[in-house]
């Protein structure tokens, strides 16, 4: 397959070293609401998509779901080059668009009208946008198409399924919890417990105690937070991360423990819940975004306005 022509803008933003940030790109429609001209583009076709968007270049798009999870990014980043002027391993964001970029002018503007320091706008147009992640280092993609986020992940890159939804707004220290099975470590419980139910579950856990889980389809993405997050004290850091797993944490806490002793990854708060709704707690935590795998947990989630992304499990 010929790759397809593709354009990238620079913004005047300080420039970013791709092998020592971490790199998160986001797709138009995770950060922005861009849902009316989505519905435009799919009943009216591309040319009167291209055409509204180019009359409409100098009205800003409203925030979507990852807006403010790309604005506690920014915030992390002030406080480490307050720690260190000459810090190299910041967050690099860049906006990955299916947008031609004839269309994507708004794309710009509305990042700019926001206030927002993106680095970089790839506009990609009729073409598997997710083939140019590897290329750019990226080692968290977040869309609102399930194709694009399957195809990240096939690829080898974390990436997590985006839903337009109303979102409170957060604290402005960075938050993330992460589901455990599925998300943070491999699906290995989770197929034991669908073959041989619970109590065969709970059998292959007490076996397996000490042996560290297989790594997750985020695990990478949580590895270089947790990097970042060691630059900092823990009453002084902008970072914050949970684990929030449907885990008992009696009979299967243990394991999950272990393993992220084993990956050196710390996580700030762990929370095992047995199976109890997870809501209450993400309602206490207030997150920028919760990484979950099961589609009812999300929906809970986006139920009381915690920005939600979904991992899919059956790509």
């Amino acid at each position: 397959m010929a790759e397809a022509e593709s354009t990238v803008i620079n913004t005047n933003v300080k420039q970013k070293d791709p092998n020592e940030a971490l790199v998160i790109a986001v797709t138009t429609r995770a950060i922005f609401n861009l849902e009316e001209e989505h519905q435009l583009f799919l009943t009216k076709g591309k040319e009167e998509y291209v055409k509204y968007q180019q009359v409409n270049e100098d009205k800003p798009l409203e925030q979507g779901t990852a807006f403010a999870f790309i604005q506690a990014v920014q915030f992390v980043n002030e406080k480490l080059l307050e720690r260190n002027p000459e810090e190299k391993g910041l967050f690099d964001v860049i906006i990955l668009s299916n947008n031609s970029p004839e269309s994507g002018m708004r794309i710009v503007n509305s990042a700019k009208r926001h206030g927002l320091e993106i680095s970089r706008f790839c506009f990609v147009s009729d073409e598997d946008s997710t083939q140019y992640l590897k290329s750019n280092n990226v080692k968290l993609f977040l869309s609102a198409d399930r194709t694009d986020v399957c195809n990240a992940l096939q690829r080898g890159v974390s990436a997590a399924l985006i839903f337009q939804q109303e979102v409170q707004t957060p604290s402005t220290q960075l938050r993330v919890v992460f589901d455990g099975d599925a998300v943070l470590f491999s699906d290995e419980t989770d197929r034991v417990f669908r073959e041989k139910g619970l109590s065969g579950a709970l059998e292959y856990e007490m076996a397996m105690e000490a042996v560290p889980m297989g790594e997750g389809p985020l695990k990478a993405f949580a590895m270089h937070l947790g990097k970042m997050r060691k630059k900092f004290s823990q009453e002084n850091s902008p970072i914050r991360t949970y684990l929030l797993t449907a885990r008992s944490g009696r009979n299967m806490g243990i394991r999950a423990i272990k393993t992220l002793r084993e990956w050196g990854l710390a996580i700030d708060e762990a929370f095992f819940m047995d199976g109890a709704p997870k809501g209450p707690l993400l309602s206490q935590i207030q997150p920028h975004i919760f990484f979950d795998d099961g589609l009812h947990n999300i929906q809970g989630a986006q139920d009381i306005g915690i920005p939600s992304a979904l991992v899919p499990c059956d790509c």
